[in-house]
């Protein structure tokens, strides 16, 4: 790691937002509502609250020896995981997600794609409504700057 990346590093500390997070995610993925996450409760939980599903060797290593983790033992092990959590890597991630065609900002047509994956449900107008209010400058476009903006201010605001 290069001393730019080591001063620019990002110093977060968990939050009681975050906390509550966890405790709903495990509370949501506890299926048999035994206090327990099983090997597949885990995995789903950390889909929920990261994005991605866990491979096979990080799952062994969360679980470790046990059976099912119960919600302490969730909240200790993953704590350390949000907490090298970058909001501008995870922010930029989503952008270029949504850039599928590598532009270096987004349409409207670019949103529409996106949600219609993550969101089927969701109505044209609120997809064209979050577009408008993410289109900072009006010009069609949505930089990362204006999207970042966005993101950020979602954020603080949870």
């Amino acid at each position: 790691m290069s001393s730019l990346t080591r001063l620019c590093k990002y110093q977060r500390e968990i939050t009681n937002a975050d906390r509550k997070r966890m405790k709903t995610v495990f509370g949501l993925c506890d299926l048999d509502k035994d206090g327990y996450l099983s090997r597949e409760d885990l995995k789903m939980a950390v889909v929920m609250l990261f994005g991605y599903k866990p491979s096979k060797s990080e799952t062994d290593l969360l679980m470790g020896q046990e059976l099912g983790i119960s919600l302490e033992r969730f909240v200790t092990l993953l704590v350390g995981k949000l907490l090298e959590e970058d909001p501008y890597i995870k922010t930029r991630q989503i952008f270029n997600t949504f850039d599928v065609h590598c532009r270096g900002f987004l349409r409207l047509e670019d949103f529409q794609a996106a949600f219609s994956r993550v969101a089927p449900r969701l109505p044209d107008r609120s997809v064209v409504e979050a577009f408008r209010h993410t289109d900072q400058d009006s010009d069609g476009h949505v930089s990362f700057k204006d999207f970042e903006a966005v993101v950020t201010y979602g954020q603080a605001n949870s």
